[in-house]
């Protein structure tokens, strides 16, 4: 392809079952739906990590959690390791960031010749509660999930107004520039992450008594598996709902996606505005995706699509429009896939990279390859990995039994196979494939000793515990409230 612009849109906790093009029943999302008609929609996209700050240092190192270790909340992303950043800055290209980052800090080198707003972790600590795995502890922020969800105003969707105006502001600046090399603008919005309140011009989109009730939310319905019986009791977001707030939350959240989707339309507009559309690409995704009640689960950090899927589509000159693709992709692939939009070969270092350019993936020139996610992190009894291998997906837990979804047959991951004898060939064919890409019992005793090291650093678990949490990271200019 010819090089050009790069404009990246990651959204944060976009479920992407929560999408028009990807057939939900009530959400309004033109504008990202339009995005996709005139481009490729990746159907089955995923994060490598479903929690904030290892999903967003693989998406910019383009490795794996178990590679950098990077892999908590607490344990964010230190300039060690060169991103796409870094290669775009090194060979002359224009690349800043606007909005949510999730890394160190500021102070840090994350590869950008400028960042903008940038909202990273907390302190540069980020969340502690989170390294505390053995035993897991009851997080009782969450329970601020339920009080919270309704109609109303946030911190989040005021910042997310101030990233869009800014992008806005630098693609108008962008008018009228001629030569020079591609640029790479990333604009990185914050909602639907809760908290799951929406203003009123959304969230009246969304009569309570019609949104769509999660499924498998009676407790009898429930996933009985381990991993997922401990992640329940540790993040104890369920425990603050009942109907009226269910349907609450879910109203606020959908409204919060149409507010995304409006920001997205804003951004793609001022391409169109600014002359800039002819010439640059357009990428939308998010870190991860969001439980949204199903299960009883709410938040992320488990393997089912919702939480570990995200949307994921890309438009623009030589990208063939109104194609759905089908093969498993994920956020490593944007490392390469924003490499080749800009024409730059890669580094002789990055020549191990899992992932491939997405274009590549789309004519179908990429090489086999696993498509994975790893999660090490809060509420984790156990280390969990994900890989798909075809039309199935098995997830590993490290001491606990496997889990095994025909996702063709059964996309809403109703019936486990993971103990069914007739699939031990293809769990034994999924654990092989995994263990190609990662030893899982070596990742897991490095994630604790990394764990065991840092919460020493923080003066133990005690004084982890006396620090309570927060409910979610703070916007710039402002401070975090902790729950104990």
């Amino acid at each position: 392809m010819k090089p050009r612009n790069m404009l990246f849109i990651m959204a944060d906790e976009h479920n992407p079952r929560v999408l028009g093009c990807g057939g939900h029943p009530m959400i309004r999302t033109p504008n990202l739906d339009r995005l996709a008609a005139r481009g490729v929609r990746f159907t089955d996209a995923y994060c490598n990590s479903p929690i904030c700050v290892p999903s967003r240092a693989s998406f910019h190192t383009g490795r794996y959690v178990h590679q950098i270790r990077f892999w908590d909340n607490a344990i964010a992303y230190d300039g060690s390791v060169p991103t796409w950043g870094h290669r775009l800055r090194a060979a002359g290209h224009r690349v800043e960031s606007i909005g949510k980052l999730h890394l160190k800090g500021a102070t840090i080198d994350n590869g950008f010749t400028q960042e903008h707003m940038p909202l990273h972790v907390v302190e540069g600590i980020g969340d502690p509660l989170g390294l505390l795995r053995d035993p897991l502890p009851a997080r009782k922020a969450a329970l601020k999930l339920a009080a919270d969800a309704g109609r109303g105003n946030s911190t989040y969707q005021d910042y997310d107004q101030r990233i869009t105006e800014a992008a806005e502001a630098w693609l108008e600046e962008r008018a009228g520039e001629e030569g020079g090399k591609p640029w790479v603008l990333f604009v990185s919005l914050v909602c639907p992450h809760f908290p799951l309140m929406a203003r009123p011009k959304w969230y009246d989109l969304y009569p309570e008594d019609k949104v769509p009730w999660p499924l498998m939310y009676a407790k009898s319905e429930r996933p009985t598996h381990p991993y997922i019986k401990a992640i329940s009791e540790s993040m104890i977001y369920d425990q603050g709902f009942d109907e009226a707030k269910v349907r609450k939350a879910l109203a606020a959240y959908f409204g919060m996606v149409s507010y995304v989707d409006d920001n997205v339309g804003r951004l793609v507009r001022a391409l169109d505005d600014n002359g800039l559309a002819e010439n640059t690409r357009v990428i939308y995704t998010s870190d991860h995706g969001d439980n949204l009640g199903t299960r009883g689960l709410w938040g992320k950090s488990t393997m089912y699509e919702e939480a570990v899927g995200v949307p994921m589509m890309i438009a623009g000159p030589e990208v063939p429009s109104g194609v759905v693709c089908r093969e498993p992709v994920s956020l490593v692939d944007s490392f390469p896939t924003i490499l080749d939009c800009v024409g730059l070969e890669p580094h002789a270092h990055d020549r191990d990279l899992p992932g491939a350019p997405l274009i590549d993936v789309v004519a179908g020139r990429a090489a086999s390859r696993i498509v994975m996610s790893e999660y090490h992190a809060a509420g984790a009894a156990a280390a969990a990995f994900m890989v798909r291998l075809g039309a199935f997906k098995y997830v590993h837990y490290v001491g606990m039994p496997p889990q095994l979804f025909h996702l063709a047959t059964d996309p809403q991951e109703r019936r486990d196979l993971g103990q069914d004898s007739d699939y031990r060939g293809v769990i034994a064919e999924a654990e092989a494939a995994l263990r190609k890409v990662v030893d899982p019992e070596a990742a897991d005793r490095q994630a604790r000793a990394d764990q065991a090291a840092k919460i020493a650093e923080l003066g133990g678990r005690e004084a982890i515990l006396a620090m309570g949490a927060f409910g979610y990271s703070p916007v710039p200019g402002t401070e975090p409230v902790y729950t104990n």
